[in-house]
Protein backbone atom coordinates (compact mmCIF):
# COMPACT_ATOMS: atom_id res chain seq x y z
CA UNK A 1 0.00 0.00 0.00
CA UNK A 2 1.38 3.87 -0.91
CA UNK A 3 2.74 5.94 2.27
CA UNK A 4 -0.23 8.29 2.57
CA UNK A 5 2.89 11.01 3.93
CA UNK A 6 4.84 12.89 2.10
CA UNK A 7 8.37 12.44 0.61
CA UNK A 8 11.06 13.86 1.01
CA UNK A 9 11.84 12.88 -2.41
CA UNK A 10 9.11 15.23 -3.61
CA UNK A 11 10.54 18.22 -3.57
CA UNK A 12 12.97 18.11 -6.14
CA UNK A 13 9.82 16.79 -8.67
CA UNK A 14 7.16 19.04 -7.61
CA UNK A 15 9.65 22.24 -7.58
CA UNK A 16 10.97 21.86 -10.78
CA UNK A 17 7.09 21.42 -12.46
CA UNK A 18 5.94 24.60 -10.54
CA UNK A 19 8.87 26.17 -11.57
CA UNK A 20 9.23 24.90 -15.39
CA UNK A 21 5.08 26.03 -15.59
CA UNK A 22 5.68 29.50 -13.95
CA UNK A 23 7.92 30.31 -16.77
CA UNK A 24 5.94 29.38 -19.27
CA UNK A 25 3.03 31.35 -17.57
CA UNK A 26 5.00 34.47 -17.12
CA UNK A 27 6.91 34.30 -20.39
CA UNK A 28 3.21 34.16 -22.09
CA UNK A 29 1.64 36.40 -19.91
CA UNK A 30 1.65 39.83 -21.89
CA UNK A 31 -0.27 37.48 -24.76
CA UNK A 32 -2.54 35.94 -22.37
CA UNK A 33 -6.25 37.22 -22.00
CA UNK A 34 -6.60 38.50 -18.88
CA UNK A 35 -9.69 36.06 -18.22
CA UNK A 36 -10.53 32.96 -20.23
CA UNK A 37 -14.09 33.13 -21.61
CA UNK A 38 -14.67 29.46 -19.64
CA UNK A 39 -13.06 30.81 -16.33
CA UNK A 40 -16.31 30.13 -14.38
CA UNK A 41 -17.02 26.64 -15.83
CA UNK A 42 -13.14 26.16 -14.73
CA UNK A 43 -13.13 26.78 -11.69
CA UNK A 44 -16.96 25.04 -10.90
CA UNK A 45 -15.03 21.73 -12.59
CA UNK A 46 -12.71 21.75 -9.69
CA UNK A 47 -15.53 20.81 -7.04
CA UNK A 48 -15.62 17.29 -5.61
CA UNK A 49 -15.26 15.21 -2.57
CA UNK A 50 -12.33 15.08 -0.33
CA UNK A 51 -10.28 12.11 -1.30
CA UNK A 52 -9.90 9.45 0.72
CA UNK A 53 -6.49 8.36 -0.69
CA UNK A 54 -4.18 11.06 -2.18
CA UNK A 55 -2.59 10.92 -6.07
CA UNK A 56 0.90 12.14 -4.56
CA UNK A 57 2.35 15.39 -4.61
CA UNK A 58 3.27 15.59 -8.73
CA UNK A 59 0.20 14.17 -9.84
CA UNK A 60 -1.86 16.40 -7.48
CA UNK A 61 -0.40 19.86 -8.66
CA UNK A 62 0.04 18.61 -12.49
CA UNK A 63 -3.74 18.08 -12.05
CA UNK A 64 -4.20 21.81 -10.58
CA UNK A 65 -1.92 22.80 -13.87
CA UNK A 66 -4.29 21.40 -16.32
CA UNK A 67 -7.47 21.71 -15.19
CA UNK A 68 -7.13 24.76 -13.18
CA UNK A 69 -5.17 27.62 -15.43
CA UNK A 70 -8.06 28.59 -17.42
CA UNK A 71 -9.85 29.74 -13.85
CA UNK A 72 -6.92 32.02 -13.34
CA UNK A 73 -7.13 36.11 -13.80
CA UNK A 74 -3.65 37.68 -15.36
CA UNK A 75 -3.06 40.06 -12.54
CA UNK A 76 0.37 39.69 -12.63
CA UNK A 77 -0.20 41.12 -16.18
CA UNK A 78 -0.15 44.88 -18.23
CA UNK A 79 -3.68 44.75 -19.19
CA UNK A 80 -5.19 44.30 -15.84
CA UNK A 81 -6.43 47.52 -14.66
CA UNK A 82 -9.14 46.61 -12.91
CA UNK A 83 -8.26 47.29 -9.04
CA UNK A 84 -4.85 48.44 -7.98
CA UNK A 85 -2.70 45.57 -7.97
CA UNK A 86 0.99 45.76 -9.29
CA UNK A 87 1.69 41.94 -10.75
CA UNK A 88 5.16 41.22 -9.41
CA UNK A 89 9.09 42.31 -10.69
CA UNK A 90 11.13 38.91 -11.09
CA UNK A 91 13.20 40.02 -7.93
CA UNK A 92 10.28 40.11 -5.85
CA UNK A 93 8.90 36.45 -7.50
CA UNK A 94 12.15 35.19 -6.51
CA UNK A 95 12.34 36.27 -2.96
CA UNK A 96 8.99 35.18 -2.28
CA UNK A 97 9.52 31.94 -3.69
CA UNK A 98 12.84 32.00 -0.86
CA UNK A 99 10.58 32.68 1.97
CA UNK A 100 8.10 30.11 0.65
CA UNK A 101 10.89 27.64 0.73
CA UNK A 102 12.45 28.72 3.89
CA UNK A 103 9.16 28.87 5.58
CA UNK A 104 9.93 31.41 8.35
CA UNK A 105 7.56 32.19 10.83
CA UNK A 106 8.39 36.44 10.97
CA UNK A 107 7.00 36.75 14.65
CA UNK A 108 9.73 36.35 16.92
CA UNK A 109 13.56 36.37 16.65
CA UNK A 110 14.29 33.32 18.04
CA UNK A 111 11.70 31.74 15.27
CA UNK A 112 13.40 33.60 12.81
CA UNK A 113 16.51 36.03 12.39
CA UNK A 114 16.52 36.52 9.51
CA UNK A 115 12.99 37.03 8.99
CA UNK A 116 13.22 39.96 11.61
CA UNK A 117 16.57 41.50 11.28
CA UNK A 118 15.37 41.88 7.01
CA UNK A 119 11.57 43.72 8.20
CA UNK A 120 13.11 46.10 10.21
CA UNK A 121 15.66 46.81 7.45
CA UNK A 122 12.76 47.21 4.79
CA UNK A 123 11.09 49.45 7.26
CA UNK A 124 13.60 51.83 7.30
CA UNK A 125 14.21 51.66 4.07
CA UNK A 126 10.91 52.33 2.98
CA UNK A 127 10.52 55.25 5.45
CA UNK A 128 13.90 56.65 3.74
CA UNK A 129 11.43 56.05 -0.08
CA UNK A 130 8.46 57.31 1.74
CA UNK A 131 10.47 60.49 2.48
CA UNK A 132 9.00 59.61 6.68
CA UNK A 133 10.57 61.09 9.47
CA UNK A 134 12.85 59.62 10.93
CA UNK A 135 11.91 57.36 14.14
CA UNK A 136 9.10 56.43 12.79
CA UNK A 137 8.71 52.87 12.87
CA UNK A 138 6.46 50.17 11.44
CA UNK A 139 5.54 46.69 10.90
CA UNK A 140 4.24 44.79 7.79
CA UNK A 141 0.73 43.49 7.41
CA UNK A 142 -1.19 41.09 5.23
CA UNK A 143 -2.63 44.27 3.63
CA UNK A 144 -4.20 47.28 3.82
CA UNK A 145 -7.12 47.01 5.79
CA UNK A 146 -4.91 45.33 8.39
CA UNK A 147 -2.50 48.25 8.34
CA UNK A 148 -5.47 50.95 8.27
CA UNK A 149 -6.03 48.60 11.74
CA UNK A 150 -3.05 48.67 13.40
CA UNK A 151 -2.65 52.32 12.62
CA UNK A 152 -6.03 53.13 13.67
CA UNK A 153 -5.92 50.77 16.77
CA UNK A 154 -2.38 52.94 17.67
CA UNK A 155 -5.23 56.00 17.35
CA UNK A 156 -7.37 54.17 19.59
CA UNK A 157 -5.15 53.98 22.31
CA UNK A 158 -3.86 57.51 21.95
CA UNK A 159 -7.24 58.69 22.31
CA UNK A 160 -8.18 56.63 25.41
CA UNK A 161 -5.04 57.64 27.21
CA UNK A 162 -5.94 61.47 26.67
CA UNK A 163 -9.60 60.63 28.38
CA UNK A 164 -7.62 58.61 31.38
CA UNK A 165 -8.47 55.30 30.07
CA UNK A 166 -5.99 52.11 28.66
CA UNK A 167 -8.41 51.00 26.10
CA UNK A 168 -6.05 48.14 25.21
CA UNK A 169 -6.48 47.17 28.76
CA UNK A 170 -9.73 48.03 30.02
CA UNK A 171 -12.06 47.97 26.69
CA UNK A 172 -13.66 50.67 25.16
CA UNK A 173 -16.72 50.65 27.43
CA UNK A 174 -14.44 52.50 29.98
CA UNK A 175 -14.33 55.48 27.78
CA UNK A 176 -16.48 58.20 25.85
CA UNK A 177 -17.19 57.44 22.07
CA UNK A 178 -14.08 58.26 19.88
CA UNK A 179 -15.27 60.81 16.86
CA UNK A 180 -13.53 59.97 13.95
CA UNK A 181 -13.72 62.27 11.06
CA UNK A 182 -12.82 61.89 7.45
CA UNK A 183 -13.74 63.38 3.84
CA UNK A 184 -16.09 60.96 1.10
CA UNK A 185 -12.80 60.02 0.34
CA UNK A 186 -12.94 57.55 2.18
CA UNK A 187 -12.14 53.88 1.99
CA UNK A 188 -14.07 50.53 3.05
CA UNK A 189 -10.09 49.42 3.91
CA UNK A 190 -10.23 51.89 6.52
CA UNK A 191 -14.13 52.04 7.54
CA UNK A 192 -13.90 48.11 8.20
CA UNK A 193 -11.81 48.29 11.12
CA UNK A 194 -13.62 50.51 12.73
CA UNK A 195 -15.90 47.63 12.99
CA UNK A 196 -12.93 45.11 14.69
CA UNK A 197 -11.99 47.74 16.58
CA UNK A 198 -15.40 48.44 18.39
CA UNK A 199 -15.45 51.90 17.09
CA UNK A 200 -17.90 51.05 14.48
CA UNK A 201 -18.62 51.65 11.21
CA UNK A 202 -21.54 54.83 11.57
CA UNK A 203 -18.82 56.29 13.81
CA UNK A 204 -16.95 58.29 10.70
CA UNK A 205 -18.16 61.08 9.87
CA UNK A 206 -17.08 62.56 5.97
CA UNK A 207 -16.95 66.01 5.16
CA UNK A 208 -17.67 66.53 2.12
CA UNK A 209 -17.30 69.89 -0.05
CA UNK A 210 -19.64 68.19 -3.11
CA UNK A 211 -20.89 65.31 -4.49
CA UNK A 212 -17.53 64.32 -5.69
CA UNK A 213 -15.89 63.57 -1.82
CA UNK A 214 -13.76 66.00 -1.55
CA UNK A 215 -12.72 67.37 2.13
CA UNK A 216 -15.01 70.42 3.75
CA UNK A 217 -12.05 71.85 5.24
CA UNK A 218 -14.20 74.25 7.03
CA UNK A 219 -16.73 72.34 8.54
CA UNK A 220 -14.01 69.66 9.55
CA UNK A 221 -12.74 72.76 11.78
CA UNK A 222 -16.52 73.53 12.94
CA UNK A 223 -16.83 69.56 14.23
CA UNK A 224 -13.13 69.98 16.12
CA UNK A 225 -14.18 73.10 17.74
CA UNK A 226 -17.57 71.38 19.21
CA UNK A 227 -15.16 68.90 20.83
CA UNK A 228 -14.07 71.59 23.06
CA UNK A 229 -10.72 69.79 23.47
CA UNK A 230 -11.51 65.76 23.06
CA UNK A 231 -9.59 63.63 21.12
CA UNK A 232 -10.29 62.68 17.96
CA UNK A 233 -9.01 60.34 14.72
CA UNK A 234 -8.91 62.12 11.35
CA UNK A 235 -8.54 60.00 8.45
CA UNK A 236 -6.69 61.72 5.80
CA UNK A 237 -6.70 59.94 2.13
CA UNK A 238 -3.62 59.83 0.03
CA UNK A 239 -5.01 58.49 -3.14
CA UNK A 240 -8.72 58.35 -4.10
CA UNK A 241 -9.91 55.20 -5.46
CA UNK A 242 -11.90 56.53 -8.25
CA UNK A 243 -9.61 59.08 -9.30
CA UNK A 244 -6.58 59.40 -7.69
CA UNK A 245 -7.25 62.87 -5.55
CA UNK A 246 -6.02 63.71 -2.33
CA UNK A 247 -6.99 64.87 0.52
CA UNK A 248 -5.28 68.21 1.66
CA UNK A 249 -2.92 66.21 4.08
CA UNK A 250 -1.20 69.35 5.01
CA UNK A 251 -4.40 71.34 6.19
CA UNK A 252 -5.43 67.70 8.00
CA UNK A 253 -1.94 67.91 9.79
CA UNK A 254 -2.84 71.42 11.29
CA UNK A 255 -5.75 71.06 12.35
CA UNK A 256 -4.73 67.42 14.09
CA UNK A 257 -2.46 70.05 15.65
CA UNK A 258 -4.58 72.60 16.87
CA UNK A 259 -7.43 70.76 18.08
CA UNK A 260 -5.46 67.65 19.71
CA UNK A 261 -6.12 64.82 17.07
CA UNK A 262 -4.31 61.88 16.14
CA UNK A 263 -3.82 61.88 12.40
CA UNK A 264 -4.09 58.57 10.54
CA UNK A 265 -2.98 58.46 6.70
CA UNK A 266 -4.47 56.12 4.00
CA UNK A 267 -2.08 56.19 1.29
CA UNK A 268 -2.69 52.69 -0.29
CA UNK A 269 -0.85 53.33 -3.39
CA UNK A 270 -1.43 57.16 -3.08
CA UNK A 271 1.54 57.48 -0.94
CA UNK A 272 4.28 55.95 -3.89
CA UNK A 273 3.83 59.26 -4.94
CA UNK A 274 6.27 60.41 -2.81
CA UNK A 275 8.85 58.54 -4.97
CA UNK A 276 8.89 61.11 -7.45
CA UNK A 277 9.83 64.97 -7.80
CA UNK A 278 6.75 64.29 -10.53
CA UNK A 279 3.93 64.01 -7.85
CA UNK A 280 5.19 64.22 -4.12
CA UNK A 281 3.47 67.69 -3.85
CA UNK A 282 0.22 65.64 -4.30
CA UNK A 283 1.54 63.77 -0.48
CA UNK A 284 2.57 67.06 0.86
CA UNK A 285 1.66 66.33 4.64
CA UNK A 286 2.12 63.19 4.91
CA UNK A 287 5.03 62.94 6.67
CA UNK A 288 3.31 65.00 9.61
CA UNK A 289 0.97 61.68 10.17
CA UNK A 290 1.08 59.75 13.63
CA UNK A 291 0.08 56.81 11.26
CA UNK A 292 0.46 55.82 7.66
CA UNK A 293 -1.25 52.88 5.44
CA UNK A 294 0.74 51.57 2.34
CA UNK A 295 0.44 48.89 0.30
CA UNK A 296 3.43 47.12 -1.60
CA UNK A 297 1.64 45.22 -3.20
CA UNK A 298 0.30 47.79 -5.58
CA UNK A 299 2.30 49.78 -6.70
CA UNK A 300 5.64 48.68 -5.25
CA UNK A 301 4.58 45.30 -7.10
CA UNK A 302 5.60 42.36 -4.83
CA UNK A 303 3.49 39.66 -4.45
CA UNK A 304 0.17 39.21 -2.37
CA UNK A 305 -0.08 39.65 0.39
CA UNK A 306 1.94 42.88 1.36
CA UNK A 307 1.00 45.74 3.55
CA UNK A 308 2.89 48.47 5.68
CA UNK A 309 1.89 50.18 8.67
CA UNK A 310 3.97 53.35 9.53
CA UNK A 311 3.75 55.05 13.22
CA UNK A 312 5.10 57.44 14.49
CA UNK A 313 5.44 56.16 18.08
CA UNK A 314 5.46 52.51 17.78
CA UNK A 315 4.91 52.23 21.42
CA UNK A 316 1.07 52.25 20.90
CA UNK A 317 1.16 49.52 18.92
CA UNK A 318 2.97 47.55 21.56
CA UNK A 319 0.30 48.49 23.62
CA UNK A 320 -2.32 47.08 21.64
CA UNK A 321 -0.87 44.05 19.88
CA UNK A 322 2.10 42.62 22.75
CA UNK A 323 1.24 38.79 23.51
CA UNK A 324 1.54 37.15 27.12
CA UNK A 325 2.78 33.68 27.29
CA UNK A 326 4.28 31.74 29.47
CA UNK A 327 6.10 30.11 26.70
CA UNK A 328 6.73 33.50 24.41
CA UNK A 329 10.04 36.03 24.93
CA UNK A 330 9.45 38.34 27.77
CA UNK A 331 8.24 41.71 26.73
CA UNK A 332 10.92 43.22 27.77
CA UNK A 333 13.33 40.57 25.71
CA UNK A 334 16.17 42.69 24.36
CA UNK A 335 15.53 40.98 20.68
CA UNK A 336 12.52 42.27 18.09
CA UNK A 337 9.33 40.28 18.52
CA UNK A 338 7.33 42.41 15.41
CA UNK A 339 4.18 40.00 16.46
CA UNK A 340 3.74 42.33 19.34
CA UNK A 341 3.48 45.27 16.78
CA UNK A 342 0.66 44.10 14.75
CA UNK A 343 -2.31 41.59 15.24
CA UNK A 344 -0.93 38.15 13.63
CA UNK A 345 1.10 36.18 15.62
CA UNK A 346 1.96 34.11 12.73
CA UNK A 347 3.85 36.01 10.19
CA UNK A 348 5.29 35.11 6.88
CA UNK A 349 8.50 36.20 6.54
CA UNK A 350 7.00 38.98 4.02
CA UNK A 351 10.32 41.30 3.85
CA UNK A 352 12.11 38.71 1.61
CA UNK A 353 10.27 40.20 -1.22
CA UNK A 354 10.91 43.54 -0.35
CA UNK A 355 13.88 43.61 0.30
CA UNK A 356 14.27 41.65 -2.93
CA UNK A 357 12.73 44.49 -4.69
CA UNK A 358 14.16 47.47 -3.02
CA UNK A 359 17.87 45.73 -3.58
CA UNK A 360 17.71 44.76 -7.22
CA UNK A 361 16.16 48.43 -8.45
CA UNK A 362 16.39 50.66 -5.91
CA UNK A 363 15.36 54.16 -5.26
CA UNK A 364 15.47 54.83 -8.87
CA UNK A 365 13.68 51.75 -10.47
CA UNK A 366 11.22 52.73 -8.22
CA UNK A 367 11.18 56.44 -9.25
CA UNK A 368 11.37 55.67 -12.71
CA UNK A 369 8.11 52.93 -12.64
CA UNK A 370 6.26 55.54 -11.21
CA UNK A 371 7.07 58.23 -13.87
CA UNK A 372 6.72 55.98 -16.21
CA UNK A 373 2.69 54.98 -14.68
CA UNK A 374 2.24 58.78 -14.36
CA UNK A 375 2.73 59.11 -18.20
CA UNK A 376 1.17 55.98 -19.18
CA UNK A 377 -1.81 57.63 -16.77
CA UNK A 378 -2.03 61.23 -19.10
CA UNK A 379 -1.59 59.47 -22.14
CA UNK A 380 -4.84 57.54 -21.02
CA UNK A 381 -6.33 60.70 -20.60
CA UNK A 382 -5.70 62.37 -23.21
CA UNK A 383 -7.37 59.63 -25.42
CA UNK A 384 -10.49 59.49 -23.78
CA UNK A 385 -11.00 63.21 -24.11
CA UNK A 386 -10.03 63.06 -27.69
CA UNK A 387 -12.57 60.26 -28.07
CA UNK A 388 -15.99 62.17 -28.93
CA UNK A 389 -18.26 59.08 -27.24
CA UNK A 390 -16.60 59.38 -24.24
CA UNK A 391 -16.07 61.72 -21.01
CA UNK A 392 -13.41 62.31 -18.68
CA UNK A 393 -15.47 62.66 -15.57
CA UNK A 394 -12.13 64.08 -13.06
CA UNK A 395 -8.27 65.63 -13.71
CA UNK A 396 -6.24 62.44 -13.96
CA UNK A 397 -3.64 63.26 -11.34
CA UNK A 398 -1.86 60.10 -10.38
CA UNK A 399 -2.61 56.70 -11.83
CA UNK A 400 -6.67 56.20 -12.30
CA UNK A 401 -8.59 57.75 -14.71
CA UNK A 402 -12.32 57.84 -13.82
CA UNK A 403 -14.47 57.77 -17.45
CA UNK A 404 -17.85 56.77 -19.08
CA UNK A 405 -19.27 56.02 -22.03
CA UNK A 406 -21.59 59.73 -23.35
CA UNK A 407 -24.23 59.46 -25.75
CA UNK A 408 -26.28 62.88 -26.29
CA UNK A 409 -30.04 62.22 -25.05
CA UNK A 410 -29.79 59.67 -23.45
CA UNK A 411 -30.83 59.93 -19.41
CA UNK A 412 -28.46 59.52 -16.67
CA UNK A 413 -30.65 56.03 -15.79
CA UNK A 414 -29.49 54.94 -19.45
CA UNK A 415 -26.30 56.06 -19.35
CA UNK A 416 -25.19 54.55 -16.17
CA UNK A 417 -27.37 51.02 -17.47
CA UNK A 418 -24.97 51.53 -20.63
CA UNK A 419 -21.87 51.90 -19.08
CA UNK A 420 -22.64 49.08 -16.59
CA UNK A 421 -22.64 47.54 -20.04
CA UNK A 422 -19.63 48.31 -21.24
CA UNK A 423 -18.28 47.25 -18.41
CA UNK A 424 -19.43 43.69 -18.01
CA UNK A 425 -18.28 43.47 -21.92
CA UNK A 426 -15.12 44.67 -21.04
CA UNK A 427 -14.59 41.71 -18.48
CA UNK A 428 -16.39 39.50 -20.71
CA UNK A 429 -14.21 39.77 -23.34
CA UNK A 430 -10.85 39.24 -21.63
CA UNK A 431 -8.56 41.50 -23.84
CA UNK A 432 -8.06 43.96 -20.78
CA UNK A 433 -10.01 43.88 -17.60
CA UNK A 434 -11.63 47.29 -16.25
CA UNK A 435 -14.18 47.22 -13.95
CA UNK A 436 -16.69 49.94 -13.07
CA UNK A 437 -17.27 51.77 -9.72
CA UNK A 438 -19.89 54.84 -8.78
CA UNK A 439 -18.42 58.48 -9.21
CA UNK A 440 -20.44 61.84 -8.51
CA UNK A 441 -23.76 59.78 -8.68
CA UNK A 442 -22.64 57.97 -12.07
CA UNK A 443 -21.53 54.84 -13.48
CA UNK A 444 -17.90 55.34 -14.83
CA UNK A 445 -14.94 53.10 -15.49
CA UNK A 446 -11.87 53.54 -13.49
CA UNK A 447 -9.26 51.56 -14.50
CA UNK A 448 -5.71 52.19 -12.38
CA UNK A 449 -1.75 51.12 -13.72
CA UNK A 450 0.56 50.40 -11.50
CA UNK A 451 2.17 47.16 -13.37
CA UNK A 452 5.85 47.55 -14.02
CA UNK A 453 4.81 45.69 -17.31
CA UNK A 454 1.93 48.20 -18.44
CA UNK A 455 3.37 49.42 -22.28
CA UNK A 456 1.74 52.24 -24.15
CA UNK A 457 0.55 49.62 -26.23
CA UNK A 458 -1.38 48.12 -23.46
CA UNK A 459 -3.14 51.61 -22.51
CA UNK A 460 -3.73 52.35 -26.00
CA UNK A 461 -5.68 48.78 -26.47
CA UNK A 462 -7.82 49.36 -23.57
CA UNK A 463 -8.83 52.61 -25.34
CA UNK A 464 -9.44 50.90 -28.68
CA UNK A 465 -11.28 47.65 -26.51
CA UNK A 466 -13.55 50.26 -24.63
CA UNK A 467 -14.41 52.07 -28.04
CA UNK A 468 -15.09 49.00 -29.85
CA UNK A 469 -17.19 47.50 -27.18
CA UNK A 470 -19.22 50.71 -26.74
CA UNK A 471 -19.76 51.14 -30.21
CA UNK A 472 -21.84 47.58 -30.02
CA UNK A 473 -24.20 48.41 -27.16
CA UNK A 474 -27.79 48.71 -27.69
CA UNK A 475 -29.07 49.75 -23.81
Amino acid sequence: MKDALPSVGEFKEVLELVRSESVRYLDNLDERLVREPNAAETAEALIEPLPEVGSGASAALSELIERGMDATVTSAGPRFFHYVIGGQTPAALGADWLASALDQCAGTWVSSPLGIQLEQIVIEWLRDLFVLPEGMGGVLTSGATMANFCGLAAGRQWCGERMGVDIAQAGLAACAPIPIFSSGYVHAAAVKPMAMLGLGRDAVRRFERDDSGKLDVEALESALKELNGAPAILIGNAGDVNTGDFDPISAMADLAERYGCWLHVDGAFGLFARTSPESIALADGCERAHSLTVDAHKWMNVPYDCGISFVRDPVMLAKNFTLFADYLPAPNDPHPMLSNLCAESSRRARAFAIWGTLKAYGREGIRVMVEKHLELTRRLARGVEEAPELELLAPAQLNIVCFRLNAPGRSPEELDALNTELGEAILTDGRVFAGTTRYRGMTALRPAIVNWRTREKDVDLLLSVVRELGATLKV
